[in-house]
């Protein structure tokens, strides 16, 4: 068996985010049905009782508002059962006095995890990555992210990706790199290419320009 078929077949930005029926520690969801009209960030992780996950977890948790300010739902994913995440959550309220708001996947046969090809090929025993699908309103993977097993993720980073999507669609406008702080143009977004000689020109009388192919503007 082919590494591609062990870990199953990746979904791409612009597909349709695989559908399924799972069991969380919130109840049974129908996945990306249940969650029409809101952005997700389903994101993965390797095992429950584990360090680098559990500052994770506390991290999404004190960043929860903050998400739901942006209209998206977190949920996390492990090839655990139930009690087991349960029992870890409970763990982390009782221990470190923070509470899990979202649900989290039961994924113990893996179905799920290969489905968004998930599953560490070279992890003993079965094991997922730590993934990350942004997920839009439409049910279209929009971003995705992938760390080491050692390596925990930064939540204000997901967050601003969030964020830098969502202004993306609402302006029509590219994203600069370290934006909000980028270091040519702060907090501006770049102006899409034109499309022929004339809006070339125009460009650079209706907007801030280095040149016709890079202007940018405030919103």
């Amino acid at each position: 068996m082919n590494k591609l078929s062990e870990i199953g077949k990746l979904p791409l930005i612009g597909d349709k985010a695989p559908e399924f029926y799972a069991q969380t520690t919130k109840g049974v969801i129908k996945f990306p049905k249940d969650f029409q009209g809101k952005w997700v960030v389903l994101f993965s992780h390797p095992a429950d009782f584990t360090p680098v996950c559990t500052t994770e977890f506390v991290s999404f948790a004190k960043n929860y508002e903050k998400f739901k300010e942006l209209n998206t739902e977190l949920i996390g994913l492990s090839i655990d059962q139930v009690f087991s995440h349960m029992k870890w959550t409970e763990w982390i309220k009782d221990k470190l006095n923070v509470e899990i708001p979202f649900p989290i996947i039961a994924d113990n046969t893996g179905k799920i995890a290969a489905l968004y090809g998930m599953l560490h090929p070279e992890a003993k025993g079965t094991q997922s990555v730590r993934a990350v699908f942004f997920i839009d309103p439409e049910g279209v993977v929009r971003a995705i992210l992938y760390y080491p097993l050692s390596v925990g993720r930064n939540v204000e980073e997901i967050l601003r990706l969030l964020k830098a999507l969502k202004l993306s669609d609402r302006e029509d406008v590219a994203i600069p790199a370290n934006w909000p702080n980028n270091e040519l143009i702060g907090d501006q977004v770049i102006i899409s290419p034109p499309t022929n000689e004339a809006d070339a020109k125009e460009r650079l009388k209706a907007y801030e320009c280095f040149d016709w192919w890079f202007c940018y503007k405030k919103v």
